[in-house]
């Protein structure tokens, strides 16, 4: 007797992690579609109702506060970009050109969003919480504290003209809020099936690099030290 409840409690409790973490991910990508086009005021209880969840609660049952659902969502789409940029660190060169050292940064995003289509929110969903003064610090340190980030980030910094501290952190800003925003604004478009500057995600991110290029080379009234 003890044994055939044991095996059906063995059985069952797969389906239910499974049917679990099926929640969790309509959950998931409900709130960043939510997130991208109604902003992060979007309450528990209407990304619950959209998720098709009748329990009102179910939201903060998965994932407590709202910013473990933003580091859910943006933990959803960090892999794939990841790997994308490792496989371009592997092609640059030790020289000093910083384009492709500003391509690596930029690409491996734009090459994501592209393979997401139409259904793509995840631009939208950054600018949205790139905005947001109490959770943009959190998806910045995310950002920042992944391998191939460190080491793009590195690359780039040490191709950079000569800048005093405080203009070198007012342009990192600005390229942060660049890249995010023109992301943000072609995804956007192609949603509501508006005309675009490029004709492509690959144009698009050359368009950006070739932008941030010119932001970072901009003369400065501002000298550096020594």
């Amino acid at each position: 007797m003890g044994a055939t409840i044991s095996s059906k409690a063995t059985s069952a409790q797969p389906s239910r992690s499974a049917a679990g973490e099926e929640t969790r991910e309509r959950i998931v990508e409900t709130a960043e579609r939510l997130f991208a086009e109604q902003g992060l005021s979007v309450s528990n209880r209407q990304i619950g109702e959209a998720a098709g969840q009748s329990n009102n609660s179910v939201v903060g049952y998965h994932f407590g506060a709202k910013a473990d659902l933003i580091a859910a969502i943006v933990g959803r789409h960090t892999p794939d970009i990841e790997a994308r940029r490792a496989a371009m660190i592997e092609t640059l060169s030790d020289g000093p050109r910083l384009r492709p050292w500003l391509l690596a940064l930029v690409k491996p995003v734009t090459d994501h969003l592209s393979s997401l289509g139409r259904k793509s929110f995840y631009a939208r969903f950054l600018a949205q919480v790139t905005t947001d003064p109490t959770l943009r610090q959190l998806v910045v340190d995310r950002w920042l504290a992944t391998e191939t980030m460190r080491v793009v980030t590195e690359g780039v910094t040490e191709r950079l003209p000569s800048l005093a501290p405080e203009v070198f952190a007012e342009r990192s800003d600005m390229m942060r809020y660049l890249i995010v925003h023109a992301l943000a604004e072609r995804e956007s478009s192609l949603h509501a099936r508006r005309p675009t500057a490029r004709a492509s995600w690959d144009e698009a991110a050359d368009g950006i690099v070739d932008a941030l290029l010119g932001l970072w080379r901009a003369p400065s009234s501002t000298r550096p030290e020594g």
